[in-house]
């Protein structure tokens, strides 16, 4: 049996017209050659379709059967276009997206993915939160399609993209001596217990940090722990001091003071990484093209701030 959808369509036209001429210029085909394409597909049938007079068309019980089949079979061929065209557009299906733990407390981030919910909302978000090394294999092996995190070092795998310049903020107990400061410089942090990560954690700002104060000294470490929220609650215990991007400040707590670093070069990266190797589906590119939009935004309007101060 080789029956072609054109022929349900040739069929269900005649059917709604019961009238081969008016069906033939509903196609926009000739009368003969529609004639013929519905004979062809009694044939393949087995059973006629149409009771046929010199002045009427009428349907037979097994082409009123068929007509009721016929057209669910269309309509579900024109739906599964329509999901795959939403598809490939990006208006369907789903967005992976690997994050660091502030990643959320950026503007750029929480507005892209607050808008793009509200565009498209049939795109399933699903979102993971990871350290910035902890990304690196899902991005490359295509489990991810983009991931948010820190500067490090990365395989030839990955691209990636710059989408903040993020200032480092000091952390001190509100008792201790450097509390009432308008800022202070990286050379006397150096000189505090530090509460800093555990280096086997696997975040990018481990070494960016270290690096910045260790141009002063041997920072001491004196507390070690895995994630960003912990380091805050220990130096709101009075357990030591430590260094967080400024997107962290939205964490506020009575016992502890956030102070600006006054080293200009104090600054932390967030990278948008993707896949070299893996085919980015058109919801990660849109999702990708409104960040970077986002956060350049974002840093003009920062260094108008700036400048009008």
């Amino acid at each position: 049996m080789n029956i072609e959808l054109r022929h349900l369509r040739y069929f269900v036209a005649v059917a709604e017209e019961l009238h081969f001429g008016h069906a033939a210029a509903r196609l926009n085909i000739s009368q003969p050659p529609l004639s013929q394409q519905i004979q062809i597909l009694e044939q393949q049938i087995g059973a006629r379709l149409f009771a046929r007079t010199n002045r009427s068309v009428s349907l037979t019980p097994a082409g009123k059967l068929f007509l009721a089949d016929s057209r669910q079979i269309l309509i579900q061929v024109e739906d599964a276009a329509a999901r795959a065209a939403r598809l490939h557009q990006g208006e369907t299906g789903e967005l992976r997206i690997g994050f660091t733990s502030s990643a959320p407390f950026i503007k750029a981030v929480s507005d892209t993915l607050s808008r793009f919910r509200r565009q498209y909302p049939d795109v399933h978000i699903h979102t993971r939160e990871s350290n910035t090394r902890e990304q690196i294999t899902p991005l490359s092996e295509g489990a991810l399609d983009l991931g948010l995190m820190r500067k490090t070092q990365l395989p030839d795998t990955l691209e990636w993209q710059v989408i903040l310049l993020e200032p480092l903020m000091a952390m001190v107990h509100r008792d201790h001596p450097l509390a009432n400061r308008e800022s202070v410089s990286l050379a006397e942090m150096v000189l505090e217990p530090l509460v800093f990560f555990d280096p086997h954690v696997g975040t990018g700002l481990y070494d960016d940090i270290l690096g910045l104060l260790r141009r002063f000294g041997t920072p001491a470490i004196t507390q070690e722990v895995g994630e960003a929220m912990t380091i805050i609650g220990l130096v709101s215990a009075g357990l030591g001091v430590s260094i967080l991007p400024a997107s962290f400040k939205k964490v506020q707590l009575n016992e502890m003071r956030w102070l600006p670093i006054s080293d200009e070069d104090a600054v932390s990266e967030m990278w948008l990484v993707w896949s070299r190797h893996h085919d980015q589906t058109q919801a990660a590119l849109r999702f990708r093209e409104q960040l970077l939009a986002a956060a350049m935004v974002d840093f003009f309007a920062e260094n108008t701030r700036k400048n009008v101060r």
